[in-house]
Order: C-alpha cells, then sequence, then structure tokens
C-alpha cells in the first residue's frame, strides 16, 4: 500500500504500510471539558474518526493501484478525487482529524499566538482581532459540514497566511497552501455540547483551546527566515 516508511507532515505522523492509522489523542477524552466533553471527544474520535480510517483502508485493501501514494499524495491528486471520490474524502478525512487533535490543548490554550506566527498575523491581517474575525467569520460561513483553516500560502511567490473554508474533506493542499491550524465544523465536532451554536464552539475554541504553539510549530517548518516580514 504505502511505502514503508514513516511520513510526517507538519506534526502529523501516518504509518506509510498497508494502512493509515488511527492516532491516539494527545490528551484524555474529559481533559478539553467543559468545553468539548468527554462524550464529544469519544463520539468524535472512536466513532467518526474511526470510520474514516476503516473506510479508507478497505479502499486501500481492494484497489493496488495507489500503492506508494502517501495520503498527501491522495489529497493533492485532483484526478483521484475525480475518479475515486469515497477514497479522497475517507483519506481526507483521516488527515483532517489527526490534524485537528492536535490544535487543541488542555493546557494554556487559547489566547494570543507569539513570536513570527503572531508577527505574520499582524502583516497580513492587519491585527490579531482582525485575524480572529476573519477566521470565525469563515467557520460560520461554511454552509452544512466544513473546516476553517489557518494556512500558509506560498503560490506565485506571496508567501503569505491566509484564512480558507473548505466544504465536507477538502482541505488547503489541494490547493498548495499549506494548513497550520484548523477548526472542525461539522456538526458532529460540537453539536452535543452546543447544538445549533456553532458561533458559541468557535468562539470557545479561540478562547480556551486552541494550541497556538502547534501552529507556530507548523509555520516554522515552512519559513526559514524571518526577513520576508
Amino acid at each position: 500500500m504505502f511505502l514503508r516508511s514513516i511520513i510526517t507532515f507538519i506534526g502529523t505522523f501516518f504509518i506509510a504500510a498497508e494502512s493509515i492509522e488511527l492516532p491516539d489523542l494527545p490528551y484524555a477524552y474529559d481533559a478539553l471539558s467543559p468545553v468539548i466533553s468527554e462524550i464529544t471527544l469519544r463520539t468524535h474520535h472512536l466513532k467518526h474518526h474511526a470510520k474514516y480510517v476503516n473506510t479508507a483502508n478497505q479502499i486501500l485493501k481492494d484497489d493496488k493501484k495507489y500503492a506508494n501514494l502517501t495520503p498527501e499524495k491522495i489529497i493533492q491528486d485532483r484526478s483521484i478525487r475525480a475518479s475515486n471520490p469515497i477514497l479522497f474524502n475517507n483519506v481526507a478525512q483521516s488527515w483532517n482529524h489527526a490534524f485537528y487533535w492536535k490544535c487543541l490543548t488542555p493546557v494554556g490554550g487559547g489566547g494570543m499566538p507569539s513570536g513570527i506566527l503572531m508577527d505574520m498575523i499582524k502583516r497580513d491581517f492587519g491585527s490579531y482581532e482582525e485575524f480572529r474575525k476573519k477566521m470565525e467569520s469563515e467557520a460560520l460561513a461554511c454552509f452544512g459540514s466544513g473546516w476553517a483553516w489557518l494556512g500558509y500560502d506560498s503560490n506565485r511567490g506571496q508567501e503569505k497566511l491566509v484564512v480558507m473554508k473548505t466544504s465536507g474533506a477538502d482541505n488547503p493542499l489541494a490547493f498548495g497552501v499549506t494548513p497550520l491550524l484548523t477548526i472542525d465544523v461539522w456538526e458532529h465536532a460540537y453539536y452535543l455540547d452546543y447544538q445549533e451554536k456553532r458561533n458559541e464552539y468557535v468562539d470557545a475554541f479561540f478562547s480556551k483551546l486552541v494550541h497556538w504553539a502547534f501552529a507556530e510549530e507548523n509555520l516554522n517548518r515552512v519559513v526559514t527566515t524571518r526577513d520576508e516580514l
């Protein structure tokens, strides 16, 4: 199936052997409570995330044409998206969720970023407040199910931070943008705790759980110098 090595991409590990793995959470199931309850986290991880992983693995097992492809390559390959959307959706959702868990932290979450990430937010959005307003707006404007992302865009030499929303399983990697941070706005991420009040979930994400150190770690992997600031 996948190459027999460990593929590391911006803090998300996949065992590139014969299957995608369901990673352990980086905290206990009750660690994010009361912002995200234990029952929400267990259901989200052990039911929804696990189903994406299991479905992707079944397809990969049955169809050998995707041998030697990493999850990232599958996400980026538009021909696979067109010819096998079920594979694309389940591989992408497996990746998205593994990344999302690391965007949350029970220790020191919330507040504002620092260092190069804060510098680039100020440069590209004007202020942290304007950035947060834009990302919250994208999260709330995502119709149905999807994701809101902070990404690093180096297309056409832009080399700047961007905020974007994607529908369904879509991922910035498919558009040449490196994900730095994401908010899952599929209903299964918040409905048991917030019902239809997605705005309260998004506000709590930024105020209490967002893991800025993870986002800055991802940024540091793609920005090798501060001279561009």
